[in-house]
């Protein structure tokens, strides 16, 4: 699968894989934030994601597989990848699939651990806009608040959505798929191989994702990782620390 990304700055290649409902789009000022320090960003749309290609199939051992074929495709050599959420379990099952073809690993907000399903609002949220009679942005976000109240998570999730070549609306995400696969974003690492290359895990001191009974857990996996955590930021730690987000992966690449 031919992944569409967006390719900020030159120099040593670094590769950022978003989360669930999430595209590139959401990284562009990070990517430039990190691009200006020398770096060549490639921030990649999942498959179902974005403008990368819809498949029926989808599971994080073709999202790993994708990685593959993407690093491969560009003639890349050792980059660093970052993945958040569900971005960063690919990047974990891409490690243990794939070792040697990347430097350092980047994970944001995740652990290598069974996550229950929790997106059942989003998915009924989005499923219920009917887009065959939807006429303009404000009718979807008015119809998607009676399932998701919090406005920064609903504006997220509404930039999926885009005016076609004929006026209409469309999702730029694969939702009868997502809402299928949707038990697999949080799946657990049934055959995990350890993973020698430094990783750094940053986590958010106000999300859920990461907490400090589940580090002797990733350094099971990952015995050369760093866990970090940002201070006053949430899941989306990118989006609401970006200035310590970014100085955190530099260093850490440095």
């Amino acid at each position: 699968m031919k992944l569409f990304f967006r390719k900020t700055g030159e120099g040593q290649p670094i590769l950022i894989l978003h989360g669930v409902f999430g595209s590139s789009d959401n990284w562009f000022s990070i990517s430039k934030m990190i691009a200006e320090k020398g770096y060549a960003v490639y921030a990649i749309d999942a498959r179902n994601h974005g403008q990368s290609p819809r498949s029926e199939d989808f599971s994080y051992e073709l999202m790993a597989d994708d990685l593959n074929e993407f690093i491969e495709d560009n003639q890349l050599e050792k980059p660093v990848i970052i993945g958040h959420s569900m971005g960063g379990k690919t990047v974990m099952h891409f490690a243990m699939k794939y070792p040697n073809k990347y430097s350092k690993l980047i994970v944001v907000d995740i652990a290598p651990k069974f996550y229950p399903s929790h997106h059942g609002h989003i998915i009924q949220g989005l499923n219920s806009i009917d887009l065959s009679t939807l006429t303009n942005r404000n009718e979807a976000d008015f119809q998607l608040s009676k399932y998701v109240t919090n406005a920064g998570e609903k504006q997220f999730l509404l930039k999926n959505l885009y005016r076609t070549e004929d006026g209409k609306f469309d999702w730029r995400i694969n939702l009868p798929v997502l809402s299928k696969e949707i038990y697999q974003i949080g799946g657990d690492f049934t055959d995990a191989k350890e993973v020698s290359a430094p990783t750094l895990f940053l986590r958010g001191g106000e999300s859920g994702y990461i907490y400090d009974e589940d580090i002797p857990v990733i350094r099971d996996i990952f015995p050369n990782a760093i866990v970090q955590t940002i201070e006053g930021a949430g899941h989306w730690v990118q989006a609401e620390k970006p200035a310590e987000f970014v100085a955190a992966v530099l260093d850490f690449v440095k």
